[in-house]
């Protein structure tokens, strides 16, 4: 099939991959569903980590050959890219990118009623073709379509823009629209449907007008959940009286049956009691989920990265010379102890001044590379805690005044989010404060290149966030992939990857201390930690025991970047959610 694929002319692509389905009796599609999507810098349709993980799992399962699709939304605006006024105020405005320079667009239609509007939906493909030549579909539903209304031509232009009513009627688009796209192109035998999030929620409705209104069970065997927060306010909620403005009446009345005693639907729900398999994704985030949801059915499958996504370029050849066949299993980087130590030191210094050059072509500001350099960078919520290092100022300049570190920032917060937006102000305000004695530098627009150059660059990851609301985290994970150690507060992924004084260094007390946080705990505890770990043993052994931080580095890959990668975490799905045997694939 995948030789096939390879040489039809993408204009053929959809009639030919429904050919295919139609005909060959092995194929056993999953469709993924997810609200964002990150695959490469010129496709803006993801804000951060929730669609950057889709992006990965999609291409994991490309090289592995699991026959899977793709589902999400084309959002003509992108997120948003990132300007600041002379006041260090985020503003935004919108992407500029051009869907035919990188999607095929399809000739299907379906449609929806919202709002007592009919809404055509069409339908763009962007294929991956895994390392083995196997291609995998990602459809981008699109309601800007000419004979639409003016308003629902807009409903797929920005991802998390607009208001409530917006934001409801993406996710019907999603979920109903979504299942109707993917039977028109053919898709009939799916076995299937993986909601990565609630957002897609509204999936089960269709699948309940198709099947039959009382046939719940049947729909819960085909339905996987990936819940992504242990906030309950993290969860889309819609009251009825809105259900009621925009949806249609077979809608709201299979939404009834349903959810009867219900006042609102929260899209979790969906996922929790129309599934058949639950998953956190950390087995710290399944403990709080199931405590949370007060049940016991949330299973886990830790995040992870594609591998060949995140490695740099001087990094991969190092693999490639020391551990063959790594990108095909990167659970072979186990193997990384044995990489001379010169070696991955070179390769990691090329890194770095990759990301210097970056830095000082978009910032002005030229670093040393002999500084230890910390990066931290990800979406600017408040629970990321991202001024926890300033907390202290004069301690903290005590620690490490006269430019002992060097700090990269970057992030986005979300445009309705001005907590968010005065965390940025913030630390942008404090690097000039404190550019005499130590130098900090905040890069602007944050997005997958200027991840990947940070992730492969910096010596050092901080993580700070309040316990215990980060699910996962995965932007330390791709750190891993290139030897770089965490220095993270003991919450998500980290519990499990942190080994002291080998992986990295914890921040605060133990997840069994820190699960009384909002009982007592006293958050500037972990403050206190942060400054005497970065004076006692980061620093030291930066400067002054360089064999023990690449012997460091060396386990990271070992034990980390082995474990915590997508290639894994979709081998755990197939296994767990899909009933996949990859035995015989």
């Amino acid at each position: 099939m995948a030789v096939m694929i390879q040489r039809l002319h993408k204009s053929d692509l959809g009639h030919s991959l429904r050919s295919l389905m139609e005909n060959d009796p092995a194929f056993r599609p999953i469709a993924y569903f997810s609200m964002e999507v990150g695959l490469k810098e010129s496709i803006p349709t993801y804000s951060g980590g929730l669609g950057i993980l889709a992006g990965d799992i999609l291409k994991s399962a490309a090289d592995l050959g699991v026959p899977m699709a793709g589902v999400t939304l084309l959002y003509r605006k992108g997120y948003f890219e990132q300007e600041f006024n002379s006041d260090d105020w985020q503003k935004e405005k919108p992407s500029q990118w051009d869907p035919a320079h990188e999607l095929t667009l399809l000739p299907n239609r379906v449609s929806v009623v919202l709002q007592g509007r009919e809404i055509q939906i069409g339908v763009w493909v962007y294929e991956i073709v895994g390392s083995s030549g196997y291609p995998l579909p990602v459809y981008f539903l699109d309601t800007d379509i000419e004979g639409n209304h003016p308003d629902d031509r807009k409903l797929c232009w920005y991802l998390y823009g607009g208001d409530n009513t917006y934001r409801l009627c993406q996710e019907f688009i999603l979920g109903v629209g979504g299942l109707r796209i993917l039977r028109d192109m053919g898709y009939m035998n799916i076995e299937t449907f993986h909601l990565n999030e609630g957002h897609a929620g509204f999936l089960t409705l269709d699948l309940m007008r198709e099947q039959g209104y009382y046939a719940p069970d049947k729909i819960r065997e085909q339905v996987v959940f990936t819940t992504h927060t242990p906030v309950p306010a993290g969860f889309d909620y819609f009251d009825f009286g809105l259900i009621q403005r925009v949806f249609p009446p077979d809608a709201l009345a299979t939404i009834k049956r349903m959810m009867p005693d219900a006042r609102g639907v929260s899209m979790v729900d969906f996922g929790l009691h129309y599934s058949c398999y639950i998953n956190g994704v950390s087995k710290k985030h399944a403990e709080v989920s199931n405590a949370m949801f007060k049940i016991d059915t949330v299973d886990w499958v830790t995040n992870g990265v594609h591998a060949d996504t995140w490695v740099s370029s001087g990094m991969r050849k190092l693999y490639n010379k020391h551990i063959p066949g790594w990108d095909e299993d990167p659970g072979r980087l186990v193997q990384a102890l044995t990489i001379p130590k010169k070696d991955l030191w070179t390769a990691h210094q090329a890194s770095k001044l990759r990301l210097f050059a970056r830095v000082l072509e978009s910032a002005g500001k030229q670093l040393d590379q002999d500084v230890l350099t910390l990066g931290f960078a990800r979406r600017a919520a408040m629970y990321k805690r991202a001024e926890l290092l300033f907390s202290d100022v004069k301690r903290f300049v005590e620690v490490v005044g006269d430019h002992k570190i060097q700090l990269i920032f970057a992030g986005k917060a979300h445009p309705n989010d001005d907590g968010g937006k005065g965390v940025l102000q913030r630390i942008r305000k404090t690097a000039k404060e404190l550019e005499d004695k130590v130098t900090i530098v905040f890069l602007d627009n944050y997005n997958m290149e200027i991840a990947a150059l940070l992730t492969q660059g910096v010596d050092l990851w901080l993580n700070t966030p309040q316990r215990p609301r980060e699910a996962s985290g995965t932007s330390g994970m791709k750190c891993t992939m290139n030897g770089i150690m965490n220095f993270s507060v003991l919450d998500g992924w980290w519990i499990e990857g942190w080994i002291e004084d080998v992986t990295g260094w914890s921040i605060g007390p133990e997840p069994s201390v820190a699960d009384d946080l909002g009982q007592g705990y006293d958050e500037s505890r972990d403050a206190v930690d942060l400054y005497d770990k970065l004076e006692k043993k980061v620093i030291p052994t930066y400067y002054h025991n360089h064999d023990k931080w690449v012997d460091m580095m060396r386990h990271t890959i070992a034990l980390n970047a082995s474990f915590f990668n997508t290639h894994r975490v979709v081998k755990e799905y197939a296994s767990k959610a899909y009933s996949i045997d990859f035995r015989g694939m």
